[in-house]
């Protein structure tokens, strides 16, 4: 007889764990598609993906598993890695960086998203409150917007200067050939997608309580200012494409295809190999028969209302 809806079935240890770890992309997966179903009142619009989800879900798993390899070599060989993802609002950047750290460990891999300069910033070299957060030896650092901010929504909405994007554009290349001859790997990413999938997108947003927080004031304006964007956007690739740093463009509509796309992308890039591990042993724990733990009150533990 089978089991009744909801009643939990037995299972090792081992299974429940690795049912956990995998659990957690698939919360996120949900979590894209739970609004779903309100906005098909707003929309009539088919999403057209052949990438079925068993696939995509066997082919990120594998990714992942090459980003810890990655990752491991990295360490092992002290070298500097940093990765710039730009793109539109709602492009898909956000989706591609939680993939890629998923698995890594926060020490070697980390997220660096600024918010808007303070009054002393804006005062200073404007590189400047970016290099603090650039890699040491056996570091990756993936910049969730960058410098970039300049040539796009700064240059967009008349926060910089003609003069001050006219100096960007004349320092920056500069710039990133100091990075990469200080040893450090610079690999830019523009994540494209077309107007109708960003205001779908931000039809989610809007209908999504859970992510009403990422739309800002900024977000609404990039929908009327799209021109805008596209204009500065097509300069921005023209002058900052060097050969030291050059642009790569990820196609986001599909999510899904774009993730795998990136990440994929991003390893043939690196000239890693899998590092050999030393063998691990689990100790055994030293025991004293004389040692008796203690009983703590019962106020310091978290209801277990679950």
């Amino acid at each position: 007889m089978s089991k009744e809806r909801g009643e939990p079935r037995e299972q090792s240890w081992v299974e429940a764990e690795l049912e956990d770890s995998f659990d957690e992309e698939l919360e996120m997966e949900i979590d894209d598609e739970r609004i779903a179903r309100e906005l098909r009142t707003i929309t009539d619009l088919k999403h057209k993906s052949t990438l079925q989800r068993r696939v995509y879900f066997h082919e990120l798993f594998r990714l992942q598993a090459e980003l810890v390899k990655l990752q491991d070599w990295v360490v092992a060989n002290k070298y500097k890695l940093v990765v710039v993802f730009e793109g539109r609002d709602a492009a898909g950047k956000g989706g591609v960086i939680k993939r890629i750290t998923q698995r890594l460990n926060p020490r070697v891999c980390r997220v660096v998203a600024l918010p808007a300069p303070t009054e002393r910033e804006k005062s200073q070299w404007y590189f400047q409150r970016y290099v603090p957060h650039l890699p040491a030896g056996g570091e990756i650092v993936l910049f969730d917007r960058s410098w970039y901010n300049r040539a796009g929504v700064e240059r967009v909405m008349d926060f910089a200067t003609p003069d001050q994007v006219g100096e960007f554009f004349f320092d920056v290349p500069e710039f990133e050939r100091m990075l990469v001859r200080s040893g450090i790997k610079l690999i830019k990413y523009w994540f494209s997608i077309t107007d109708q999938e960003q205001q779908l997108r931000f039809l989610m947003r809007i209908h999504d309580p859970m992510k009403q927080w990422k739309l800002s004031p900024m977000d609404l304006q990039s929908r009327v200012r799209w021109e805008d964007y596209t204009k500065v956007k097509e300069e921005m690739l023209e002058r900052t494409n060097i050969p030291e740093a050059p642009w790569f463009i990820v196609e986001g509509n599909d999510k899904k295809r774009a993730r795998l796309n990136c990440i994929h992308h991003l390893l043939q890039q690196m000239p890693y190999a899998e590092v050999p591990q030393e063998p691990v042993t689990l100790p055994e724990r030293a025991h004293n028969p004389n040692y008796e733990r203690k009983v703590l009150p019962d106020e310091l533990y978290v209801p277990e209302v679950f």
